[in-house]
């Protein structure tokens, strides 16, 4: 099984410059990319089984956003928010060179992409948006901000991996080795077990968000997707409490008017690691 090379770009914040890192499968003289986005807590090493599926047409890219996996941590949290999170991934695109460009993105990294994608001269040609939207629940925000950035400590990977399960119930049904495969690259080296490997400061920005401030976000995401001009296709967890069906549905009424495709028994997000999943990406990516 062919391993992943490990980069990095420099890029700026408000207190000076950090590193993003970023997984890169396939031919790196591919002009044709794909980028894959995690999202909130997780890291560019969830989307491996898709670039595997797909690094024959590809060069796969799968940037650990700032904070999180092998990128630096910033000096001030509150960088930690979508339009820096976008312009990281403008300096990236640049690195990366691309003719072609397609985005796969969940959750945030759903969101980063709807950013770019709505960006006048946009280069993302074709879009996945893996259960996000511009109206996020907020009994969704409330289950995530009960985990995020709480201090904790594994003695074993196989510990690790049974919390997190308990987290992400929704993610649907994976395998045990599937399962340690997605946990592993989670966990950073504590002492004489482990940690999560993301900035627990991740979470100061998320927790201050007000309602008046989530209109003000939502609001400015749909006049976004409205703004976004190439095939899209929204995949959504059947169960999903970030995604409501409401807001899918709206979503292939406007805007690029989504493909939408749903994943019986599975909630907030599908991984796109089981090969139903993968087939219905691959399929949209590379049809004509």
């Amino acid at each position: 099984m062919q391993q992943p090379r490990l980069n990095h770009v420099q890029c700026l914040d408000t207190r000076g410059l950090h590193r993003t890192a970023y997984w890169e499968w396939g031919d790196a003289a591919n002009p044709k990319v794909l980028v894959c986005a995690h999202g909130l807590s997780r890291q560019g090493r969830d989307f491996d089984a898709l670039a595997q599926s797909l690094l024959s047409e590809y060069r796969v890219v799968c940037p650990d956003v700032v904070g999180r996996g092998q990128s630096d941590w910033l000096a001030d949290p509150l960088g930690y928010q979508l339009p820096a999170y976008v312009s990281d991934m403008v300096t990236l695109l640049a690195r990366v060179d691309a003719q072609t460009l397609h985005w796969v993105g969940t959750s945030m990294g759903g969101l980063i992409g709807l950013g770019l994608a709505s960006l006048p001269r946009s280069p993302i040609q074709r879009l996945v948006l893996n259960d996000v939207g511009p109206t996020i629940q907020p009994e969704a925000i409330q289950r995530i901000g009960a985990y995020l950035g709480l201090p904790m400590h594994w003695s074993s990977l196989e510990e690790a991996a049974d919390y997190m399960l308990t987290i992400s119930k929704g993610f649907g049904t994976h395998t045990r080795e599937q399962w340690l495969a997605l946990t592993r690259p989670m966990l950073k080296p504590d002492g004489d077990g482990f940690k999560p490997h993301y900035d627990p400061q991740i979470a100061v920005p998320f927790r201050a968000m007000t309602p008046e401030m989530a209109a003000a976000g939502e609001a400015s995401l749909w006049k976004a997707y409205d703004a976004v001009k190439c095939p899209t296709l929204l995949l959504r967890g059947a169960d999903s409490d970030l995604l409501t069906r409401d807001t899918a549905l709206a979503m292939t009424q406007r805007g690029p008017k989504a493909r939408l495709h749903e994943f019986s028994n599975v909630g907030h997000a599908p991984m796109i690691v089981v090969p139903e999943q993968i087939a219905v990406v691959r399929e949209f990516l590379l049809s004509p």
